[in-house]
């Protein structure tokens, strides 16, 4: 399996994973020609895509879910709630009921040679879901816009070849910052985004020896860089409850505006 990050930040997310049958995305969250562009120097085209995985409503996830769709035909996959919201959207335009398919957190599905299954996360969207996918020898999860992690979100992250993990904030930074005080309650809370700590404390929790690749993403343009959201992970993972160190895993930071290197797992 090959997985890339097309485009990962607070302002849009895309994510592409696939086989040498198989294609889809998690996530269409920023400009149609941006991911038609980073589909492109995959050596994939849109037309190719055997669906997309939603994993919850704003806007920085479902921008181009219409064009794509109207365009390219594409089957779109969400949860009840968040399927519902999207085709009541207006500014979605003119869509067809017939590409969306609901599916269910916790039951595994199949597109292509890919088994997917969705996982609750905590935001505070209509049903959000993250995304494991495995095509029975490697497995590669999306898991962001999570303000909270428990036993259930460990369970579904284990074991995993591959991964795109948010560490959406440096929280000194948010809590100084400019955003008004009900905002950064929002981030802060428990159905709010994953601060750099503990995206590195969940990693501590899922390293494993197997571990091939990690990305954190979903990375906040004013309360974060990307050299302060590699560095606090990894020394999170080393000062942790756990027998590794940061440095033994080949840990990256997705971009806003570029796609990330093509990883095979």
């Amino acid at each position: 399996m090959d997985y890339c990050s097309i485009a990962s930040g607070s302002s849009g997310n895309c994510t592409f994973a696939g086989t040498d049958n198989t294609s889809i995305l998690i996530d269409a969250g920023i400009a149609g020609k941006r991911i038609e562009q980073g589909l492109h120097m995959l050596e994939r085209t849109p037309e190719e895509l055997d669906g997309i995985l939603v994993t919850h409503e704003h806007i920085d996830h479902i921008k181009s879910i219409g064009m794509l769709s109207r365009k390219y035909g594409i089957p779109i996959y969400g949860t009840r709630g968040t399927l519902n919201y999207i085709l009541g959207c207006s500014s979605m335009g003119r869509l067809d009921p017939t590409l969306f398919h609901e599916i269910r957190e916790d039951e595994r599905f199949r597109i292509g040679d890919l088994e997917v299954l969705p996982f609750q996360i905590s935001h505070d969207a209509a049903q959000p879901v993250g995304y494991r996918l495995s095509d029975g020898k490697s497995s590669f999860a999306v898991a962001t816009d999570m303000g909270s992690y428990d036993a259930y979100t460990i369970a579904h992250l284990s074991g995993l070849d591959g991964l795109l993990l948010e560490s959406n904030h440096d929280v000194n930074m948010l809590e100084v910052g400019p955003y008004p005080y009900p905002l950064k309650r929002r981030i802060l809370g428990e159905y709010g985004h994953m601060s750099n700590e503990l995206a590195g404390q969940l990693l501590g929790e899922i390293l494993h020896d197997g571990m091939k690749s990690v990305l954190l993403g979903h990375l906040s343009k004013e309360n974060n860089y990307e050299a302060l959201a590699y560095a606090t992970v990894t020394s999170e993972i080393t000062l942790g409850d756990n027998p590794y160190r940061g440095e033994d895993f080949d840990i990256s930071v997705a971009s806003r505006e570029h796609p990330s290197q093509r990883y095979h797992i």
